[in-house]
């Protein structure tokens, strides 16, 4: 327990010295410049910009400090700019400077921490992704992540064509990791300077540097995601025989770049950029990124954002996760426009840990554990308020808070925790107990019963408020209660699935309510995927070697999903574009679940579009859409204009002589061509809000659409022209408007429905978000 105690102390100091910490001591900043002056990178131009840099530095940073005037991170390629270790006043004098767009302390960002891709067919109701599966695919992702383990069976080249001639990236090597760790599978790997936080003797809270040594992952969480998008066709895969079947990615050909920006405790934006940065000039054609803030940041102080948008404009599709902080609304995160961002939801597949009370009454908790307690045996059970150390509230005691129990009364029982809002998390819950030799944990947790928590050996299991009031009832009324907990079992064809998760982030967006977020929906809940082999204390089972495939769950899970549908597509249609390919998936999403109704959320009620995007992903449908929304640079540029950013500022981001139109505000971003549609404010008094969406045709020239529109009582939806005749117009594109107004009895808040084009073989739905003042 000493090292526990250590954590929460060394927290809570960080938490009392940061405030009075001086913010003239050097820290880590970003300084973004806007657009390459190149679009090249490389060469004398690279040389040059880096002396520009370096003198720019010297200019604001005394003599005496010479040794800050140097580069932390470098950024040339698709996107001009460094980071460097300055104080606030330099910070504040950079950013006056008219080649800099903004100057922003370096973030520190979180990981947004098999069956699912079956599933995934099964809900399309083809089969036919099969004869896909073999195809050798030139297409390349970039995961920037932890780091990958090479020596993982899912990234074996086996039957894998050469390596792209256009690629341009290299394999990095370290101690731990030779040339021969990449392959034809991973055909790249790149790791980074990784900053950390640590506290120095003088007790100021200081930023040091490390190397992080080579591309290898030792946290598992980079090969989890990597695998997920990517990983090849490995039978027999399983966690210590749950889950047993077929792992595979969503297109198990592609190519893999790995890009160690992260360790386990975060990831430093600064790297984050240099990552992006790099995988642009190496080629890859699409970057996945199961990372973001706990909070959506302005977009010109984003990492993320910025890099992401210099990808779209080199051609390279970004995809990230949205974050774990729901059902709260607001919560989304990586919710720029360029930014395909996802949602997570459950498969039919869940892990259970059955709970038998003395009275033989049995409970069926959630839980991943495999622990050695039979039905045979029981032990003591109580509530911690029960069991209480000295003077400890009984409110930290029922939440296993560190040090609320006595460890001589927990000793040999089964221990009854709850949670409450704000209180600390599962893990360290289990600690606690553990630490005090409990014989295993129930927790009483209503929001998590249905997100399976793994604690290894150790008996855990998981249930809501109803069965846990009878488990209190028990104890209350009974003068020996004891209870034991099983070994978990899977169990198989949940219904309804999916469901969106209930830690999936929701919108509305933070930076504008006017485009929808999150954009789509994917499996992030208990998904089987490889791993590194993990040798902790209580993770591997009594006579068990360490497991080359894990179970994992967040939207970090979600996003590879989508980055592999997205490579999938692309490896069919190598001339899309990623807003192409982003709109495919978008308009043939899955709004019903395996019973053939509406999706839900955990709360068994109708999922919405602000909870789930546009629905789940459909891969095999997204191959042929019928029609897309092309969402180009303009496009973007008009974003800018509305949201706020000058024109000035716009022309040195992209590098263009883009004006902005006359009349630029924030309303106007519900008109950009996307593949949904978001309107923030409806007011009912003031009439139809009219927003236009242009639309190409992929599919036969000769094609004829007609528009359905599903609206919700209190919301007036036409859409003019009804129909468009392809073959009529002699054109590939054409536009539609939709006209929005709230009816005067309708209540405010948010109405969501959808409106079809149908030509008979395709439905392109279209959802749509509005807020009635």
């Amino acid at each position: 327990m000493a090292s526990l105690h250590q954590l929460c102390m060394l927290y809570l100091f960080c938490l009392l010295i940061s405030p009075i910490a001086s913010n003239q001591i050097p820290q880590p900043y970003v300084i973004y410049m806007g657009s390459s002056i190149n679009g090249n990178g490389g060469g004398n131009a690279t040389v040059a910009e880096s002396a520009a840099h370096l003198q720019l530095l010297s200019s604001i940073i005394p003599s005496q400090e010479s040794e800050r005037v140097s580069l932390l991170n470098f950024y040339s390629h698709a996107f001009k700019g460094f980071s460097a270790m300055l104080t606030e006043n330099e910070a504040a004098s950079l950013s006056g400077y008219d080649e800099v767009v903004s100057v922003f302390p370096d973030p520190i960002l979180q990981l947004h921490t098999t069956r699912s891709w079956d599933f995934l067919d099964s809900e399309s109701g083809i089969r036919s992704s099969l004869k896909y599966q073999h195809i050798t695919s030139d297409v390349i992702i970039g995961v920037i992540d932890t780091g990958i383990w090479p020596e993982s069976p899912s990234f074996n080249d086996d039957g894998i064509g050469e390596i792209p001639s256009r690629w341009k990236g290299i394999c990095m090597e370290g101690p731990d990791f030779n040339k021969s760790s990449c392959n034809r599978k991973i055909i790249g790997a790149r790791y980074y300077n990784i900053q950390d936080f640590s506290i120095q003797p003088n007790s100021d809270l200081k930023k040091t540097r490390h190397i992080t040594g080579s591309p290898r992952d030792f946290n598992g969480h980079g090969t989890h995601t990597t695998s997920i998008a990517a990983g090849i066709t490995v039978p027999n895969a399983n966690y210590y025989g749950l889950a047993k079947g077929i792992a595979r990615g969503g297109s198990p050909s592609t190519r893999i770049a790995s890009y160690k920006a992260c360790s386990k405790d975060g990831c430093s934006g600064s790297v984050i950029l240099k990552a992006i940065d790099d995988a642009i000039k190496d080629g890859v054609d699409i970057i996945s990124i199961s990372i973001g803030m706990n909070y959506q940041s302005d977009l010109l102080h984003d990492t993320i954002a910025i890099g992401a948008f210099h990808a779209e404009q080199m051609g390279v599709m970004v995809v990230c996760s949205g974050g774990n902080d729901g059902p709260s609304p607001f919560t989304v995160v990586n919710s720029a426009p360029w930014m395909f961002t996802v949602a997570a939801s459950t498969i039919d597949r869940d892990f259970k840990s059955t709970i038998v009370l003395g009275n033989g009454k049995i409970f069926q908790g959630s839980g991943i554990n495999f622990s050695n307690l039979t039905s045979s045996k029981t032990y003591p059970l109580a509530f911690a308020e029960e069991v209480a150390s000295d003077f400890a509230p009984l409110s930290d005691a029922r939440n296993c808070y560190p040090g609320s129990l006595n460890s001589t009364k927990v000793a040999g029982k089964i221990i009854v925790c709850t949670y409450t809002e704000g209180a600390i998390p599962r893990s360290i819950k289990k600690l606690v107990v553990e630490g005090d030799k409990a014989e295993g944990l129930i927790l009483i947790d209503e929001a998590e019963k249905d997100l399976p928590f793994n604690s290894g050996i150790f008996p855990f299991s998981e249930v809501g408020n109803i069965v846990g009031s009878q488990i209190l009832n028990y104890i209350n009324s009974t003068k020996n209660p004891t209870a034991t907990i099983l070994p978990t079992t899977e169990i198989r064809k949940c219904r309804p699935a999916p469901v969106v998760a209930y830690f999936s982030s929701r919108g509305p967006g933070w930076l504008t309510q006017n485009i929808l977020k999150p954009d789509i929906m994917a499996p992030g809940v208990a998904i089987l995927a490889a791993t590194i082999p993990n040798k902790e204390d209580g993770s591997v089972p009594i006579g068990k070697a360490p497991s080359l495939f894990d179970l994992s769950s967040g939207t970090s899970m979600a996003c590879p999903h989508v980055s592999g549908a997205a490579a999938f597509i692309k490896s069919v249609h190598h001339r899309w574009s990623s807003s192409m390919i982003k709109s495919a998936l978008m308009t043939t999403g899955v709004v019903s679940n395996n019973i053939g109704r509406p999706l839900t959320n955990s709360s068994n009620q109708i999922a919405n579009p602000l909870e789930m995007g546009v629905g789940e992903i459909n891969p095999i449908k997204a191959l042929n859409p019928g029609l897309v929304f092309e969402t180009t640079l303009k496009d973007y540029l008009n974003f800018f204009c509305y949201y706020g950013i000058s024109q000035k500022m716009i022309r040195l981001i992209s590098k263009t002589n883009f004006s902005c139109p006359k009349d630029s505000n924030q309303d106007l971003i519900s008109n950009i061509n996307y593949p949904s549609i978001s309107i923030g404010k409806l007011n009912r008094l003031q009439g139809f809000k009219i927003v236009e969406r242009t639309i190409t045709n992929v599919g036969s020239p000769n094609s004829s659409y007609v528009s359905s529109i599903d609206a919700p009582p209190g919301l007036v939806v036409k859409v003019s022209p009804k129909n468009i005749d392809f073959a009529k117009a002699a054109s590939t594109r054409a536009s539609f408007k939709i006209s929005f107004q709230g009816k005067e009895e309708a209540s405010r808040g948010y109405k969501f429905g959808a409106i079809t084009w149908s030509d008979g073989q395709h439905d392109v739905r279209i959802a749509f978000a509005v807020n009635i003042e």
